[in-house]
């Protein structure tokens, strides 16, 4: 392609409504444009890279047997309300009504249109397994569209899904494709870790999810530093608190402690550690208060009370909202004598002689142990995981890092087809409802991360995988008819290699060439100008590192050809 034809606007200034790196290096580098918020028009830059994700994904989907077809993204509402989800899913879900007064929705995923097509089409498990996958546009009504493709309304995800006889054999088409993403993202480039990670709004029994590391990602995840565990906040296990010492349980006393009701202010005033302190945290679980029990230098992570609760939302009560449920101010709430429910992290279950609130404002309770002061319903890890804590895997040191998701696949068992009577039948003749799974990888994500984990303070800094372009022919003199025709000349020896080339035949200034190059992230940066014309030789740039060398324009085509298979290969 030359530069002079294709459409490429790029802008030399950061575009005032980007918030993170990829989002305005892709306005910079002319990837797309925004047609309104969180919906983008991808130009021929843009769209190139988007297509480079899509044939690895293809190829890679194919080759865990996975078969393409096309599911509508228009969906009616009679399939989402047989699963339940089509008032769970929330303002998210686009809901409308066509001409007939038919009330449909936008899909954000396929979960129930996909079920729909194999409990119509497939009935025997001679049929089975089958995985069947899509690459197609989505839209969620995200509240807040932001950072570009990296959250927005609309966006291209590819999303698979495994039909089985049992759950033996789901796990075996759920590995497949957990080794299948492994090499997806290993093609792309990417350093990227899998991670444990909570099923969410999808539902189902266990997931991984696939983030790309980025020190601006939006995700923290844990990683350990001796073994291959790793896991998201939400799903983070706690390694189990050893057992209690053997302690003598303490008189409980009730001590005055005016104006305290920070964990801080009670601790100086008290004289112990936030370690000997048990706060009384109410959350609202579906509408009902639940109390929480966590030590006083932890927190609580919502994900895991609400998976222990069976519920599909929580939030931390208002000032208003604890009183109003439990008659006591906030900052002296304690367990003892309070009637609604009570669930406890495991380290509460191991403490001895802690304090609490006294459920009376201006008191709190000394020396108090659970079982015999006061019980709870239910004992789990229901606390945010901290890099003090050790590996639950190895009891190895743990790192927190920042991660973007790309890809995330889940074990949904008998959810959705035991919910819409997607039923086969085995081979004794009986009905048994298809264990799935379900695998998504955000196309367009994958695009805006790799830009977040590959950048400098000039540009983008392509992967070779997934460059719109791996190489850039810059004629530094137009006025020149041998450096001209030299240009040329290469240019059409690299396409026929197959290396895809953008001829930068443009009438501007060299140092103007130069800036756009960094900025569209091209791997490799050939300038075609004095020493050609001297010696004979061409400057070969590589946009990784910056290493530059003098080459044969003879050799180069084949030089080069080289280089960018093994950068593709690995």
């Amino acid at each position: 392609m030359r530069y002079s034809q294709i459409l490429l606007p790029t802008l030399k200034e950061n575009p005032a409504e980007a918030e993170v790196v990829s989002h305005r290096l892709m306005l910079r580098a002319g990837f797309m444009r925004k047609l309104t918020s969180g919906i983008y028009t991808y130009l021929p830059f843009g769209l190139a890279a988007i297509r480079k994700v899509e044939r690895i994904v293809r190829e890679e989907m194919n080759r865990a047997g996975a078969q393409e077809l096309a599911l509508p993204m228009v969906q009616p509402a009679d399939l989402w309300i047989e699963t339940g989800r089509y008032e769970k899913y929330g303002p998210e879900l686009l809901r409308f009504k066509d001409r007939h007064n038919r009330e449909s929705c936008l899909g954000p995923t396929h979960e129930e249109v996909i079920t729909d097509l194999v409990r119509r089409e497939i009935h025997s498990y001679r049929d089975l397994p089958v995985n069947l996958y899509q690459i197609q546009t989505k839209f969620r009504d995200e509240i807040r569209p932001r950072f570009g493709l990296m959250r927005g309304r609309e966006f291209l995800m590819k999303d698979a899904y495994s039909f089985d006889v049992s759950d033996e054999m789901a796990e075996v088409s759920y590995r497949k494709m957990y080794e299948a993403y492994k090499r997806i993202f290993t093609r792309c480039g990417l350093e990227f870790r899998a991670v444990e990670a909570d099923s969410g709004t999808i539902g189902g029994s266990f997931s991984h999810e696939f983030m790309v590391l980025a020190k601006t990602g939006e995700d923290t995840i844990v990683v350990c530093k001796n073994c291959d565990y790793a896991a998201n906040m939400e799903k983070a296990a706690v390694r189990p608190p050893s057992a209690p010492a053997a302690v003598d349980m303490l008189e409980m006393t009730k001590v005055e402690t005016p104006g305290k009701r920070k964990v801080e202010a009670v601790c100086e005033f008290l004289n112990i550690e936030p370690a000997d302190l048990v706060k009384t945290l109410v959350y609202i679980a579906d509408g009902l208060p639940v109390a929480v029990l966590v030590r006083g230098d932890r927190d609580v992570q919502e994900v895991k009370l609400k998976n222990l609760l069976g519920v599909a939302d929580v939030a931390l009560a208002d000032d208003k909202q604890v009183f109003d449920t439990t008659g006591v101010p906030t900052g002296y709430l304690g367990p003892r004598g309070i009637t609604i429910k009570i669930v406890a992290d495991l380290e509460v279950a191991v403490m001895r002689n802690f304090v609490v609130g006294a459920n009376e404002k201006n008191f709190h309770l000394k020396n108090v142990n659970m079982d015999r002061d006061f019980t709870v319903e239910a004992v789990a890890d229901l606390r945010q995981i901290t890099p003090d804590d050790p590996c639950p895997s190895c009891n190895g040191r743990l790192e927190l890092t920042e991660g973007i998701e790309v890809g995330h696949v889940f074990k949904l068992g008998t959810k959705y087809s035991e919910a819409m009577q997607a039923v086969f039948q085995d081979s004794d003749g009986l009905e048994k409802p298809f264990v799935m799974g379900c695998y998504g990888i955000g196309i367009t994500r994958v695009v805006a991360a790799a830009i977040e984990q590959n950048h400098d303070q000039n540009g983008i800094v392509f992967p070779v995988p997934l460059a719109p372009f791996q190489a850039i022919i810059l004629n530094l003199d137009l006025k020149d008819a041998a450096i001209s025709r030299a240009a040329e000349d290469l240019y059409q020896s690299l396409q026929d290699l197959g290396v895809e080339t953008l001829l930068d035949d443009r009438d501007e200034r060299p140092g103007s060439k130069f800036k756009d190059a960094d900025l569209l992230g091209i791997p490799f940066r050939i300038m075609i100008g004095k020493r050609f014309s001297k010696d004979g030789v061409v400057e070969v740039r590589r946009r990784r590192d910056g290493f530059t060398e003098e080459v044969s324009i003879d050799h180069l085509p084949g030089i080069l050809q080289a280089r960018i298979a093994a950068e593709i290969s690995g």
